[in-house]
């Protein structure tokens, strides 16, 4: 990373080499959590909501939301320092590819390795994209979300 980007408390699409890498913090996912996103996103599907249902489901109880596991990737992602360093020079989020590889239960708790996979220039010579490899791991140590996500950045001196 360019050490003037660092000293300015900024970095730009230059500074995410393939294979740079952090983590974030971590959090607990709960009952309420569940509750309140599905009543929020008004995904009432039995394996999240009904304890009868999900007893008798494939994972012998309730999961959390593939999507609600993915909002606290991206929430998580928000509070990294890495994050608040390239917030200024972020402008898109030109999508997400999510694979959800295991079960969240109610008491999981989440952190999320991050990972640049992919960079490369856009057509506009002031911005760069950078495909990120987010992945959700358990406290089992586990993979249970890994999400792609592709965003568009400043490159330094666009401004």
């Amino acid at each position: 990373m360019a050490l003037d980007s660092i000293a300015a408390g900024r970095y730009f699409w230059e500074d995410l080499p393939v294979g740079f890498k952090y983590q974030t913090s971590s959090r607990t996912i709960t009952e309420s959590d569940i509750v309140s996103f599905a009543a929020l996103t008004g995904d009432m599907n039995r394996a999240h909501v009904d304890d009868e249902t999900a007893r008798s489901g494939l994972f012998g109880k309730r999961i959390a939301h593939g999507l609600l596991v993915e909002s606290y990737m991206a929430g998580l992602n928000t509070r990294t320092i890495v994050n608040q360093l390239l917030e200024p020079s972020m402008l898109a989020l030109l999508g997400t590819e999510c694979r959800f590889l295991k079960p969240t239960f109610v008491g999981d708790t989440i952190s999320v390795e991050i990972e640049v996979i992919e960079t490369r220039p856009s057509s506009k010579s002031d911005r760069g994209i950078v495909k990120f490899r987010r992945s959700a791991i358990s406290q089992r140590g586990e993979v249970v979300v890994e999400c792609i996500v592709s965003m568009m950045f400043k490159r330094r001196g666009s401004e």
